[in-house]
C-alpha cells in the first residue's frame, strides 16, 4: 500500500499521456447503447476511441449515482479500480490509515488481513492500493476470469464493509505500546505502519518539500494538510474520527468505478449492483474541493529540512522554486495544452529552462515537483534548483523571470514542437503489459473532479484541436505562457534550506508528543495499555481459519512456459541478431548488448557514468542539443545502461555488458541508426561544462534515492562480499556509487574523467563482442535485419567470437556493516550465498522465500514490528532478507534468524506452500508486452527448455525440499553471511566491534 505524495510520481514535468498501450485489435462494445438500463445502470455514453483501440462505455448507477466507466478493449490484462475522493481537513493522516485498515478484514472475509493474504492466493498482476492529496485508489489486474472475480469481491467488501477493528487501526495507524511488549517495565514508545512509513517519508527532503510546495500552493482546503499524515500529527488521530470519515467518504454516491480489458462489462454491473450498490440509497457526500481563493499578490515562504550529508558542497543546499496555480484539470484541453507548455519549458536539453538554469550549473538538478502537475483539482507549474548556494536564490529568481519574458518575446522552437508532437504519436503505438492500470491512475484526479473521462484519454481530438490553435494563432502558445506564468498573481515562491539542528528538534517533538500522552496515563490507562499490547501480540500470532477466502489452486496454473518464437541471425558482419516478429504496432524495438569482460578493472567504476551520459554529450557533428533534438524528433529516445547478469549454470561466472536501446516508428528506422551511428562510432566528451552538468544531475538524484529505496541499497551492500556479481553490482548501483560520484560531483576540473570516458569508449564502442535484439512485425523483419547488418558494417572494430562470460577468483566473506544515515527509519538486510538458475535447489529457494515472506516476516517485522515492508528474495547467487522503513534494526536481524528456525521446524501446511508457488506464478508470468518478447533468451541465454525445467520444478516441490534448502544455505553453521543497513545512529553498532560503521562524511 502505497501513499504518494501530490498523488503521482511525476519526476519532470507532466507526461501528456500515459505510454503503455498493450494491445492492437478494437474491442467495440455492440451490447450496450446510450440510454440502455444495465443491472441497474444508466448507459450515459458509448465513444469508440480508435487511438486506444478501445471503446469507452460511461454509467451511472441509479440508485445511488455510482460512477461506472467501462474501457472494452481485446487485452486479457483486466484492470479494476474504485476510487473515493477522500478530502481530509487535518494532518493526521484519517484518509492513508482507513486505507490501510480497510484492508484487515471485512464482514464477509473477516481474517486479519485479507489484502496480504490474497497476494498469495491469487494470480494478479498487479495488486495495491494508495492515497493521494484528494482521493483513495484500489485498483488491480490480472488475466483470470476467476481471479478476476475473487479480488472484486475482497475489493468491494473491504471498501463498503469492513470491519475497522481498533487493534487494526492500532497495527496500521499508530499506537502507543511498550518496546517489548511481553514487559510492562519497558519503556513506552509510538508504534505503527503508517506512523514509520511517513516518518520514512519525510526522512528525504524532496518530500518535505513537495508536500510543503502543495500545502502553500493551495492552503484553503484539504490541499494545505498532509493527507498521508505527518508524523507530529497523526497521534492526535482517534479510531472514532477513522469510523466517521468512513462513514462519511466510503459511499457509493462519492464513488469512480473503472473496468478495462475483454472480460464482460455486463458480468462486472451484474455482480458490483447486486452484491454491493443495491444496498445503498444516495447521498450527498458533501465532498467537494472548492476553487482555491486567488491571490492578488505572490507569496513567498521558507521552510527547513535536515542536511544532506551526500552534498558535493556543504554549502550548496538550499532549493528554490516558483510556482503558479493553473486552470481546472477538468478542462481537458486546457491542461493538455499546459502539459505541453510544460515540457515545451522543462524538458529536453533544449528547452529554455534548462539552458537558462541547469546550464549554468548554479545547482545540482532541477527542484522537486518542477514541470506541469496535473494531480490537484487545479494544475500547476512549477520550475526551480536544488543544490543552490544561499547567496543565490536571487539570481535563481531572476533566472526564471528573465527566461519566461524571453519565451514570451521568441516563443518556442518549431523543431522542438515537432518532435514532442511525433512523442505522443509514437507513446500511442508503444505498447507494455499494464495498460489498464496506466489509464486508470492517468484519469483518476481529473475524474475525482467531475470531469469527463472519456474526453481525457481521446487524444486525436486533443491534437487536431492544438494544431489548429498554432495555425489559427502563431502567438499561441506565448499567449498562454504570458496568461498563466506572466500576468497570474498566484505565485508561490518557496526556499528550502538546511538546518543543522533539523533532525534534533524533529525528535524532540516527537519525544515531547509520547512524554505528553504517556504522561496523562493513569495507573488504569497503564494497565490497560499493556494488556491492549498482549491482545494485539496475540491477534497478530494467533492462526487463522483462512477458508473464507477464495483462492486460486496449482491446478489452475500453465504447465508449460509461453514460447518465445526467436531466430538468431548471423550477419554477414559477424554480430548476431535476435530476431522475434511480433505486433508491434508500426514501432521497431532493436537493443544491442556490448561486453565489458576486456575493459580494465580501474576504468570500471565509472561505466555506470559512462552509461548515463553517452547519449546525452553529442557525438559527431552533432552537440548535445542537436543531438537530443534529432533524438526526440525519430525515436522514444536512446538509451544506455549497464546489464548484468549471472550465468544461468554457475554462481561464479556472470556476464557484465553496457545495454543500448531505443524504439521509433518503422518509417523511422533509418535516422534512429543514423543516430546511433554517430554516438556509437564518434561519442564527445570535450564539454566539460555539460559533462560537469550531468555528473552533478546523477549525483543529485542517486543521494535523493537512498531515503526513498534504502533497502535496495541495504540488499546490494549485504550481498556485495558473497559473489562476484553482487560485488561488482554493489560497485555500480551501490552505496559505493552513491560516495563516488559525490566525489566526482565536488570535482571543478573533469579532464581526468573525460580521459576515462574516452578510453572506456574507445574499449567498448565496437563490434568485436556485440550482439543485437530486434523485435518488430513480421513484414518489417527481413528489412530491418539488413539495414542492421549494414549498421554494424560502418561501426568501428571486427567482430570477433569469444565468450561473454567473466569467471573471476572469488572468496566470499562475511561482512557486518552499518552505513548510517540522517534518517529516522532504519533499511536492514541480511544475505546468504545461494545458487545458480539451473541448480535443483534454485526453485525450491524462490519458493521458500516466497513462504517465509507471507508467512513469518510479514507478521514478525510489519505487524508487530511496525516497518512497512519485509521480505526474502532469492536471484543472481544469493538470498536475502529485508525490511523497508523499519523503526527497529537489531531486532529485525533477530527475526531474520527466527525466520529461519520457523523454516527448519516446518511450522507450515501444504497449502502455505501451494500459495507460496501462486505467488511466484504470479511474479512470473506478468503478461509480457511484444517489444520485450525474447529477451529472456538475449539477455540471459534462458532457452525455453530451461525454463520450463525451472517451472516444473516450482511445481513439484515440496515440504521436506524447503527444510532441507533451508538447512543448506540458510542454517548451517560457519555459513558466510553479509549483514547491512541503512539507518540513524546506532548504539549497538557503535559499542560493537564485530560491527563495521561507515559514517557518511
Amino acid at each position: 500500500m502505497l501513499y504518494q505524495i501530490g498523488g503521482t510520481a511525476f519526476r519532470r514535468g507532466r507526461q501528456l499521456f500515459n505510454r503503455c498501450a498493450s494491445s492492437l485489435a478494437s474491442a467495440s462494445v455492440h451490447s450496450v447503447n446510450e440510454g440502455q438500463h444495465v443491472h441497474g445502470y444508466v448507459v450515459k455514453k458509448v465513444v469508440d476511441i480508435p487511438e486506444l483501440f478501445l471503446s469507452a462505455v460511461s454509467l451511472e448507477h441509479e440508485k445511488t449515482g455510482a460512477q461506472h466507466l467501462h474501457l472494452a478493449r481485446d487485452d486479457s490484462n483486466n484492470t479494476f479500480s474504485v476510487a473515493f475522493r477522500t478530502t481530509p481537513m487535518d494532518s493526521t493522516g484519517v484518509p492513508h490509515i482507513l486505507e490501510h485498515t480497510v484492508l484487515c478484514g471485512s464482514h464477509r472475509f473477516p481474517v486479519r488481513d485479507p489484502f496480504f493474504k490474497m497476494l498469495n492466493r491469487s494470480l494478479a498482476t498487479f495488486m495495491n492500493a494508495m492515497t493521494a492529496s484528494d482521493w483513495t485508489m484500489y485498483p488491480f489486474c490480472t488475466q483470470n476470469r476467476q481471479d478476476f472475480n475473487n479480488l472484486l469481491s475482497i475489493y468491494l467488501d473491504a471498501v463498503f464493509y469492513p470491519q475497522l477493528r481498533e487493534l487494526d487501526f492500532s497495527q496500521e495507524g499508530w499506537r502507543l505500546e511498550h518496546s517489548d511488549v511481553q514487559n510492562p517495565n519497558s519503556p513506552i514508545i509510538f508504534k505503527g505502519v503508517v506512523f514509520n512509513e511517513m516518518k520514512g517519508v519525510f526522512s528525504n527532503s524532496q518530500n518535505i518539500y513537495q508536500q510543503a510546495l502543495e500545502n502553500k500552493l493551495l492552503p484553503s482546503h484539504t490541499y494545505g494538510v498532509v493527507s498521508g499524515g505527518d508524523p507530529q500529527d497523526i497521534p492526535d488521530l482517534t479510531w472514532k474520527n477513522l469510523k466517521e470519515f468512513h462513514h462519511s467518504h466510503y459511499h457509493p454516491s462519492n464513488a469512480r468505478f473503472l473496468t478495462y480489458g475483454n472480460f464482460s462489462l455486463e458480468e462486472h454491473l451484474e455482480f458490483i449492483n447486486k452484491n454491493y450498490l443495491s444496498n445503498f440509497s444516495k447521498i450527498d457526500p458533501n465532498t467537494a474541493v472548492p476553487l482555491e481563493k486567488r491571490w492578488t499578490n505572490p507569496q513567498d515562504h521558507s521552510i527547513t529540512c535536515r542536511p544532506d550529508p551526500m552534498a558535493p558542497d556543504p554549502q550548496k543546499q538550499t532549493t528554490f522554486s516558483t510556482s503558479f496555480l493553473l486552470s481546472s484539470i477538468t478542462d481537458t484541453m486546457e491542461a493538455f495544452t499546459l502539459g505541453i507548455i510544460g515540457s515545451l519549458l522543462t524538458d529536453g536539453e533544449t528547452s529554455p529552462f534548462y539552458q537558462s538554469l541547469l546550464e549554468a550549473n548554479i545547482g545540482s538538478d532541477y527542484a522537486p515537483a518542477t514541470g506541469y502537475q496535473g494531480y490537484t483539482q487545479e494544475g500547476s507549474f512549477t520550475v526551480g534548483l536544488q543544490g543552490i548556494h544561499d547567496n543565490d536564490v536571487e539570481k535563481v529568481r531572476n533566472i526564471i523571470e528573465q527566461t519566461i519574458d524571453k519565451v514570451i518575446e521568441e516563443g518556442f522552437d518549431q523543431r522542438r514542437i515537432d518532435a514532442l508532437l511525433h512523442s505522443i504519436e509514437l507513446s500511442l503505438k508503444h505498447q507494455s503489459s499494464n495498460f489498464g492500470l496506466g489509464i486508470a491512475m492517468s484519469i483518476t484526479s481529473m475524474w475525482n473532479h467531475d470531469g469527463n473521462p472519456v474526453d481525457a484519454i481521446s487524444i486525436n481530438n486533443k491534437l487536431e484541436r492544438f494544431r489548429e490553435s498554432l495555425k489559427t494563432n502563431p502567438r499561441f502558445l506565448q499567449d498562454k505562457v504570458k496568461q498563466y506564468f506572466k500576468d497570474n498573481p498566484h505565485k508561490l515562491t518557496l526556499t528550502m534550506r538546511p538546518d543543522e539542528t533539523y533532525d534534533e528538534k524533529l525528535k524532540q517533538k516527537e519525544e515531547n508528543c509520547l512524554s505528553d500522552l504517556v504522561n496523562r496515563l493513569t495507573n488504569d490507562d497503564r494497565t490497560q495499555l499493556f494488556q491492549r499490547g498482549l491482545i494485539l501480540f496475540e491477534k497478530q500470532m494467533e492462526k487463522e481459519d483462512l477458508s473464507c477466502l477464495p483462492t486460486l489452486k496449482i491446478d489452475d496454473i500453465e504447465r508449460k512456459v509461453l514460447t518465445d518464437i526467436v531466430d538468431i541471425h548471423q550477419a554477414s558482419s559477424g554480430v548476431p541478431i535476435y530476431c522475434c516478429p511480433q505486433p508491434t504496432n508500426e514501432v521497431t524495438y532493436i537493443r544491442f548488448l556490448a561486453n565489458t569482460s576486456t575493459l580494465q578493472t580501474d576504468l570500471k567504476p565509472y561505466l555506470p557514468l559512462f552509461t548515463d551520459v553517452l547519449t546525452k554529450m553529442g557525438a559527431g557533428s552533432l552537440d548535445y542539443k542537436e543531438l537530443s533534438q534529432l533524438t526526440e524528433l525519430y525515436t522514444g529516445g536512446l538509451g544506455c545502461s549497464l546489464h548484468m547478469s549471472n550465468h544461468h549454470s554457475t554462481t561464479q561466472s556472470y556476464e557484465q555488458a553496457i545495454q543500448f536501446g531505443s524504439h521509433c516508428l518503422d518509417k523511422n528506422f533509418d535516422k534512429m541508426l543514423e543516430l546511433w551511428t554517430e554516438v556509437i562510432s564518434a561519442p564527445n566528451f570535450s564539454d566539460h561544462n555539460r559533462l560537469t552538468t550531468l555528473i552533478r544531475m546523477s549525483a543529485s538524484d542517486m543521494a535523493a534515492s537512498l531515503a526513498g529505496s534504502g533497502h535496495r541499497y541495504a540488499m546490494t551492500h549485504s550481498a556485495s562480499t558473497l559473489t562476484p556479481l553482487a560485488k561488482w553490482n554493489e560497485v555500480f548501483s551501490g552505496v559505493t556509487q552513491v560516495n563516488m560520484m559525490k566525489q566526482l560531483a565536488e570535482m571543478e576540473d573533469v579532464s581526468e574523467v573525460v580521459q576515462k570516458l574516452q578510453l572506456i569508449a574507445k574499449e567498448l564502442l565496437t563490434i568485436k563482442n556485440l550482439r543485437a535484439s530486434v523485435n518488430t512485425g513480421a513484414e518489417f523483419m527481413p528489412v530491418t535485419v539488413q539495414k542492421l547488418d549494414q549498421f554494424f558494417k560502418v561501426l568501428p572494430g571486427e567482430f570477433c567470437e569469444s565468450n561473454i562470460l567473466t569467471k573471476e577468483d572469488f572468496s566470499p566473506t562475511s561482512t557486518q556493516t552499518h552505513l548510517q544515515m540522517p534518517f529516522t527509519v532504519n533499511y536492514v538486510s541480511k544475505s546468504v550465498p545461494a545458487v545458480h538458475y539451473t541448480h535443483p535447489d534454485s526453485p525450491r529457494l524462490s519458493v521458500l522465500a516466497r513462504l517465509m515472506s507471507a508467512k513469518f516476516l510479514h507478521r514478525e517485522i510489519r505487524e508487530k514490528g511496525g516497518a512497512y515492508g519485509s521480505g526474502a528474495t532469492h536471484g543472481g547467487g544469493v538470498f536475502s532478507f529485508f525490511s523497508y522503513r523499519d523503526p527497529n534494526s537489531m531486532k529485525t536481524l533477530d527475526v531474520f534468524n527466527r525466520a529461519i528456525d520457523w523454516a527448519l521446524d516446518g511450522d507450515y501446511t501444504e497449502n502455505d506452500i501451494c500459495e507460496a508457488k501462486l505467488s511466484f506464478f504470479q511474479q512470473n508470468d506478468k503478461p509480457v508486452p511484444p517489444s520485450s518478447r525474447g529477451m529472456k533468451l538475449f539477455f540471459h541465454e534462458l532457452t525455453d527448455d530451461l525454463r520450463q525445467t525451472n517451472r516444473d520444478r516450482i511445481f513439484a516441490t515440496m515440504k521436506q525440499d524447503l527444510i532441507d534448502v533451508a538447512n543448506t544455505y540458510l542454517a548451517q553453521s560457519g555459513k558466510m553471511t553479509g549483514v547491512s543497513f541503512l539507518g540513524p545512529t546506532n548504539e549497538k553498532t557503535d559499542t560493537d566491534s564485530r560491527w563495521n560503521v561507515l559514517k557518511t562524511e
